[in-house]
């Protein structure tokens, strides 16, 4: 794993200084702690900072073709490269490094924009075609790796992080209403949107080509599934189990790929406890494990993850939070996810990376991505159960059963999207109208006006009819793939919390042989009764006790606004709402807000409307921290994010001349 960072004349050749090009590297120094190097030319700017995991002498980049003509930088890694490296030598390339990094410049002299059809991982790249003048800005499949984009003065600047863009002093942060909508909506930014206005995202499965001042985006890859009844069943479902079994240990097999020790995450759930089986039974012996214990926090799956690594023979460590220690860490997670955070559990987790890092790994497996696979949410059982109730009874008394449930949370259904994802409702979508009930109750009157017309939905990257076409079931997992995965999961407990602390996550559920296999499969495989992930739970039958195989998915979670509202708060919590400080945000109401955090002391805790507004207060708490961290401080005395200072040593820089320029385009044009 790397960071990357860049620019792009988008109107000449002007010159992009070396300092301003090592300030963006260094803003995201901590994906790449053990190497630096620019490549500079007029017009175009590449930076790449290095987490040596293959090849920890030979794969330094930005790295270049034969002649000089194509360069390239990589974050990631491609797991299928020792056969796409057969295949180059095979056509004659000349490879001088055992890096996957080197795959890309030689697959794009073969295969032009379609070398994204022929490489799978999880990556994000920015690749330079000098003779055509070219850039191509490209994002795995499903969203693991990060980057962002945004014109300045003229420049297309480019990151892993916003943090780079920051620093290259050309963007000045500024919130995007619509991102704190899509908060308060999808409990995310929209894989497109952030928070940041005109920062985007290269959405998954796209890339962005650039030339002639052109912006082009383009899907090279979308998750497909089969239409309603024709979905893959057997009567005996031997051969599934055996199939699922043998991808998941092929994906587990090629992300052990690496030249540094490797370790595995675990909770007291099957996903994690399957991957760390499958890692040492690859291995022949147990690799470490370290896991998470919530105290007074939330659901504690300590003596769970204890049991799962003392039946693999797993050393495990324990990194223990409680509502304390999380509220301490939340400033430095909201700096690592460049956003607000719904979901305080991840701040346990930048612990627990950091714990990872601090025992000298750089590389982790985690079971994040079978529950998008394989249905493991309880929004998909509450949702079979209610299709169940109300396919029988029709319509109108589903509109009524729903209009009570936000009238119990204090809301309305007036202003609801009803069946707003091409003409489908998603499981999900019960949720994201309960959220969406605390806007009138925390929105500023400014805020609420500029959201005026704004509809999140049409955000969305929710590009595809075939969706009508599908089992509900299946509907449900795409909007998931889409939504929660890429925006909140990848940022806010995957890539970026992992990242900080220079450690690099794979995630075998997540490998495109997975996924594909899984999309095919008949929704009974997924969510057989109410038990979720029933195929994948007779592959880990095959390995594991059977109390552990059939153990009921618990999601892990802590507390969410009594972490910043109980006696235990951080003095910044305060200072965060008060009515000063929300008045100079501008985003929440003064007096709403205090309103609602009396209700949540004074409200009986089985209400639904407290539960609803614990998690809007989260919000509220988020934003604001976020907006003073990054969009000009002020709101409380802590300190904000700043761009780091440069060293005095300058990184190596290569720089060609106009004489080189013009050498080269001859050459490729002699060729």
């Amino acid at each position: 794993m790397c960071g990357i960072a860049g620019a792009l004349d988008m109107n000449g050749r002007r010159d992009y200084g070396a300092d301003r090009l090592q300030a963006m590297t260094s803003a995201i120094a901590h994906r790449g702690p053990d190497d630096e190097h620019l490549h500079l030319e007029p017009g175009l700017a590449l930076g790449a900072r290095r987490l040596a995991i293959v090849d920890l002498e030979g794969g330094r980049q930005p790295l270049s073709n034969e002649d000089g003509s194509v360069w390239v930088a990589f974050n990631g890694e491609l797991f299928d490269y020792p056969d796409i490296r057969v295949q180059l030598l095979h056509r004659g390339h000349v490879l001088t490094t055992r890096c996957d990094t080197e795959a890309w410049v030689h697959l794009w002299e073969d295969h032009g924009e379609a070398l994204f059809d022929r490489t799978t991982g999880q990556f994000a790249v920015s690749l330079w075609d000098r003779p055509s003048r070219t850039l191509l800005l490209g994002r795995d499949r499903v969203g693991i790796c990060p980057l962002y984009y945004t014109e300045a003065d003229g420049w297309l600047l480019f990151a892993s992080e916003i943090k780079a863009l920051l620093a290259s002093g050309l963007y000045k942060a500024r919130p995007d209403p619509r991102g704190i909508d899509h908060l308060f909506t999808f409990f995310c930014a929209g894989t497109t949107r952030t928070y940041f206005e005109g920062v985007k995202s290269i959405p998954p499965g796209h890339f962005l080509r650039v030339r002639d001042g052109r912006l082009d985006l383009k899907k090279y890859w979308d998750l497909d599934f089969p239409d309603q009844g024709e979905e893959r069943r057997l009567d005996d479902p031997s051969p599934l189990i055996d199939e699922l079994e043998a991808r998941l240990t092929k994906a587990v097999e090629r992300r052990l790929r690496a030249d540094v020790p490797v370790v595995s995450y675990l909770s007291g759930g099957l996903d994690s406890t399957i991957v760390l089986g499958l890692c040492s039974r690859q291995r022949g012996r147990a690799v470490p494990s370290f896991t998470i214990g919530l105290s007074n926090a939330g659901p504690d799956e300590r003596a769970e993850a204890a049991e799962s690594a003392a039946a693999l023979g797993s050393h495990l460590t324990t990194v223990v939070m409680d509502k304390a220690r999380i509220a301490d860490a939340f400033p430095e997670l909201v700096v690592a996810a460049e956003g607000p955070v719904m979901d305080t559990s991840c701040a346990a987790l930048l612990r627990l990376a950091q714990t990872v890092h601090g025992q000298g790994y750089k590389v982790v497996l985690t079971g994040e991505g079978a529950d998008e696979a394989l249905a493991g949410y309880v929004w998909y059982k509450v949702q079979k159960v209610r299709d169940a109730i109300f396919g029988r009874v029709g319509a109108g008394p589903m509109r009524l059963a729903r209009e009570i449930a936000h009238r119990a949370v204090g809301g309305s259904t007036r202003g609801s999207v009803v069946d707003a994802i091409h003409g489908v409702r998603v499981a999900q979508q019960d949720l994201y109208e309960m959220i969406s009930q605390c806007k009138p109750a925390l929105y500023s009157g400014a805020l609420r006006e500029t959201l005026r017309d704004h509809d999140p939905y049409s955000d969305l990257d929710i590009t595809t009819d075939r969706m009508q076409r599908w089992h509900p079931l299946n509907q449900s997992l795409y909007v998931g793939y889409k939504v929660m995965l890429a925006g909140l999961l990848m940022i806010s407990k995957g890539d970026r919390i992992a990242m900080h602390s220079s450690v690099e996550a794979r995630y075998p559920f997540l490998d495109e042989d997975v996924i594909a296999f899984c999309s095919t499969l008949d929704p009974s495989y997924k969510l057989r009764g109410l038990t979720e992930k029933w195929l994948l739970r007779q592959v880990a039958a095959r390995t594991l006790p059977r109390r552990i195989a059939n153990r009921p998915k618990t999601m892990f979670r802590s507390s969410f606004s009594a972490t910043f509202l109980g006696p235990h708060r951080p003095h910044w919590v305060d200072q965060l709402l008060s009515p000063e400080s929300l008045r100079k945000a501008g985003h929440f109401d003064g007096e709403r807000v205090a309103l609602q955090r009396r209700m949540q002391v004074n409200l009986p805790r089985h209400l639904p409307r407290r539960a609803v507004m614990d998690l809007g207060l989260t919000d509220v708490v988020s934003t604001q921290l976020w907006h003073h961290l990054f969009c000009g401080g002020g709101l409380c005395d802590l300190p904000t994010w700043t761009a780091p200072e440069l060293a005095g040593n300058r990184v190596p820089t290569r720089y060609k001349t106009k004489e080189e320029d013009e050498a080269v385009e001859t050459a490729v044009v002699a060729r």
